[in-house]
């Protein structure tokens, strides 16, 4: 029995890309990805991969152990962000450049080669000064010949150029893109062409990406050869197990325990989201007096943890929504359907499929909502639904 529940032991960390302190149910992914980068040790190259899933399932937390992993094992590693409107286009591509120079540094150090990539340090930081918003006038020197000013040609050359000395060392150039769905198309475009190069010629060079659910589509509207670029992994909702094992583990590294009936009651209220479940798991932490924690602290903990997603988690997205795009997602929640056809949501607010399409589109480039399959809709955030039915009306 753990009769002193301290606060600061508290091993769950509800938020973006927080480290949870037991990684379960991702098994799968991190053997693929692993094997990826065994083969590009023996300079056997393979596809990039793509991790698409509702917020909430882990993929930004599960994208950064790829990366790590990839680093730990000689990888030159990049990681951005993706934004979605015009100020954070203008971010992405200036970051994608700052970022790069910074981590030829770090690599460089690690394994002493400065004298080797000073010069692709400087490519980088002339990559980044050039790009801007719109047409890419891209301002640097790749060796002795002057940039094109033409985006994908001189991101291929700077890539070329870096995946040179990758491949010397067996080693291989790992760029990690968050959020992928909401790149602006030129960069997005010049990317896809220059991986698809690269798989040509055997470039030591892999895009690893994350982002909602319409990802695999957003990348197969942008260049139709995605489809096979790319292995392409959908992370969903954990298992009742991996569930279980989440909050479990965590609990008895600090020789506490959990009845099965708490476990089952959290399991059940987190439907499986690791978000939730780290959520759920703090509360517990926080509402019980002691371990094991019973059925009666997990219903303390479960009403705890919805009053913080009802506070944070979900408002964040409630919060973007113009009063029209409230109106549709309050249709949409009304239905009680996961993924109500297009045409139903229209109905119940009195309109045609028609009408409403442009408030569909907005709330699909927010990222409140997305279409599973042609004339459906569905939330990105699992539980919007209930969140909305409980918000007042006015």
């Amino acid at each position: 029995m753990v009769s002193d529940m301290d606060p600061a032991l508290n091993p769950f960390k509800p938020g973006s890309g927080l480290r949870p302190p037991a990684l379960e149910g991702r098994d799968a992914e991190r053997r693929e990805f692993d094997l990826l980068v065994t083969r590009s040790k023996l300079r056997n190259y393979d596809r990039g991969m793509m991790l698409s899933g509702l917020r909430g399932v882990g993929k930004t937390t599960l994208l950064n152990n790829l990366a790590e992993h990839a680093e730990n094992r000689g990888w030159l590693t990049i990681g951005i962000e993706a934004r979605p409107n015009e100020a954070g286009v203008a971010a992405v591509r200036a970051k994608l450049g700052n970022e790069l120079a910074a981590g030829l540094r770090r690599f460089s150090r690690r394994h002493k080669l400065q004298k080797t990539l000073d010069g692709l340090v400087e490519l980088a930081r002339g990559f980044t000064l050039g790009v801007g918003v719109g047409p890419a006038k891209v301002e640097l020197t790749l060796g002795r010949q002057a940039a094109t000013g033409d985006l994908d040609l001189d991101l291929e050359e700077l890539v070329e150029a870096i995946s040179e000395v990758m491949k010397k060392r067996a080693s291989a150039f790992g760029l990690f893109i968050d959020e992928m769905q909401d790149l602006d198309a030129d960069l997005l475009g010049a990317l896809l062409a220059v991986q698809h190069r690269a798989s040509q010629r055997e470039w030591p060079f892999f895009v690893i990406g994350a982002g909602l659910p319409s990802l695999p589509a957003v990348l197969a509207g942008t260049r139709s050869y995605a489809e096979r670029q790319f292995a392409y992994s959908t992370v969903g909702p954990l298992s009742p197990t991996d569930a279980a094992d989440a909050l479990r583990i965590p609990v008895e590294r600090h020789g506490g325990e959990f009845t099965s009936g708490a476990l089952e009651i959290l399991v059940e209220a987190s439907g499986g989201y690791p978000y939730f479940l780290q959520e759920f798991g703090k509360a517990i932490w926080a509402v019980a007096p002691e371990t094991p924690f019973t059925g009666e602290d997990a219903l303390l903990a479960v009403e705890e943890g919805r009053r913080a997603l009802d506070d944070g988690f979900f408002p964040s997205r409630w919060n973007r929504a113009t009063e029209r795009e409230r109106r549709y997602l309050r249709a949409i929640a009304a239905t009680g359907e996961v993924a109500p056809r297009s045409g139903t949501v229209a109905a119940a607010m009195g309109l045609t499929t028609t009408a409403v399409s442009d408030v569909r589109d907005s709330a699909i480039k927010k990222g409140l909502v997305w279409s599973p399959e042609h004339g459906r809709i569905g939330f990105t955030v699992p539980g919007m639904d209930d969140f909305i039915r409980r918000q007042p009306t006015d």
